[in-house]
């Protein structure tokens, strides 16, 4: 999962100063937006929309449209959308699996948006549970290095109930079961760590190597699926080896 992992953060990175900023800044806008209409629109007593605020202030995103997204999505402004979340799943070059989780208010789009980037990009469409059950649901949080060492996010963290912590080089990822993820996210902060995001995620049970030529073909796949405003999140189980991510950066 690494070699995924390290592949996402580093991509997170390059979007906040590249041309998908405003895409970026879109999804999580709708994402503050969805949280408030779930939980209600009070941070203090919905985690999920803390959270989602909190991973949007990391990127920038203005102050006032993450309270503008609050109040449409708690009912307190008109505009608020039917957001729906779909999940879509589908193979993309080399067997990769995919789970392709969409935020929209038109299924009929969304889905013809998903078939058709996936086939013209070496992937297939697939049936409901041919893919999920590569994945489990788990509680991510990302943490910049700075001068902290593992140890120091063992002793915040494993007492909280984290059940893993991994190294992806500027940054380390604490992996929870997702009942946990607000204990742990909590523990963190009283321990007085920065960290960069903390959300429910799904992770592969098993990866696919991927050498550099499939690993173009998967992120031209997952580029053209991400350029979608219906796809909020994408999900994959192909693991670059770090050589090939190096040669992929240069």
């Amino acid at each position: 999962m690494s070699g995924h992992s390290k592949w996402a953060t580093t991509k997170h990175k390059k979007a906040v100063v590249d041309a998908k900023r405003g895409k970026m800044f879109a999804k999580l806008i709708k994402n503050i937006e969805v949280a408030a209409r779930t939980g209600g629109g009070d941070p203090a007593g919905n985690p999920t929309l803390f959270d989602a605020i909190q991973k949007a202030k990391k990127s920038s995103v203005p102050n006032n449209n993450i309270d503008n997204a609050v109040k449409r999505g708690s009912g307190l402004e008109a505009g608020g959308a039917d957001w729906q979340t779909i999940m879509y799943e589908g193979y993309g070059p080399n067997g990769v699996a995919l789970l392709i989780e969409c935020l929209t208010d038109n299924r009929n789009r969304a889905a013809t948006e998903v078939r058709t980037a996936l086939t013209r990009n070496g992937g297939t469409f697939a049936d409901a549970g041919s893919v999920s059950y590569l994945f489990n649901r788990k509680g991510v949080i990302l943490v910049p290095k700075g001068t902290l060492t593992e140890d120091d996010l063992m002793m915040a963290a494993l007492e909280a109930g984290a059940d893993e912590i991994n190294d992806l080089g500027d940054s380390f990822e604490i992996v929870s079961e997702p009942t946990d993820l607000v204990a742990v996210r909590t523990a963190l902060q009283d321990a007085g760590i920065d960290y960069d995001s903390a959300e429910s995620s799904l992770i592969p049970t098993m990866t696919v190597p991927v050498d550099e030529e499939a690993a173009r073909k998967v992120l031209k796949l997952i580029d053209v699926l991400e350029d979608s405003d219906d796809v909020q999140n994408i999900y994959a189980n192909f693991d670059i080896p770090d050589d090939v991510l190096a040669a992929l950066d240069e």
